[in-house]
C-alpha cells in the first residue's frame, strides 16, 4: 500500500478536523456568509496543500498551519480593502474601558464578547489564542506560527490577561 493520495489526505483531515476548522473560521469572521466563504477557502487551500505535504510534521500541525495562514491572508485582504480595522493587544487594553456594559452577562453574551475581542486581534495574536483554545501546547503553536515556544507562552499569558480584564470590566459595567 503506497502513500495516501491528495484526496485521501484531504478527506482524512476534513473528517478529523472539520469541527475545529469551523471554530477557527468563527474566530476570524463573525458574519455567517463571510465565515462560510472563509471556511471554503480554508478547505480549498487544505486540499491544494496536500499535493506538497511531505510528512515532516504531524497532520494536525499541517492542517492548523494551512488553515491559519489562509485565515490570516483572508483577514489581511479584508483589512486592505478597508473592510475591517485590526488592533494590537495594547490597543485592545486601551479601549477596554470604552465597552458598553449594559448587555446581559449570559453565556451567549460572554461567548460573543470573547469572539469579538479575538476577532479584533492582529492575525498572529489571533492565531496563537485560537490554537491555544483548541488545546494545542506552546510547542505545537510555535511550530505552526514560527515563534519560539517561550514567546508563544508569553503571548498566551498576555492575551488571557486582556480577555480577563475585558470580562471583568463587562461584569462591573452590567451591575
Amino acid at each position: 500500500m503506497g502513500e495516501p493520495s491528495q484526496d485521501e489526505r484531504y478527506h482524512q483531515a476534513a473528517a478529523e478536523y472539520g469541527a475545529a476548522l469551523e471554530r477557527l473560521a468563527r474566530g476570524y469572521e463573525f458574519d455567517a456568509d463571510r465565515r462560510r466563504d472563509l471556511l471554503q477557502e480554508i478547505h480549498l487551500a487544505l486540499w491544494r496543500s496536500f499535493a506538497r505535504f511531505d510528512g515532516r510534521c504531524s497532520l494536525r500541525t499541517w492542517v492548523y498551519r494551512v488553515a491559519h495562514n489562509t485565515a490570516v491572508s483572508y483577514s489581511i485582504g479584508r483589512r486592505r480593502s478597508g473592510d475591517r480595522n485590526l488592533v494590537s493587544l495594547e490597543e485592545v487594553e486601551l479601549t477596554l474601558g470604552d465597552h458598553d456594559g449594559d448587555q446581559a452577562a449570559s453565556r451567549r453574551h460572554a461567548l460573543a464578547q470573547l469572539t469579538e475581542t479575538i476577532q479584533g486581534l492582529k492575525p498572529l495574536d489571533r492565531q496563537v489564542i485560537l490554537s491555544y483554545l483548541e488545546g494545542m501546547d506552546a510547542a505545537s503553536i510555535g511550530e505552526i506560527t514560527g515563534l519560539a515556544a517561550g514567546n508563544v507562552a508569553t503571548k498566551i499569558h498576555r492575551i488571557k490577561t486582556v480577555l480577563a480584564k475585558r470580562f471583568s470590566q463587562g461584569a462591573q459595567n452590567a451591575e
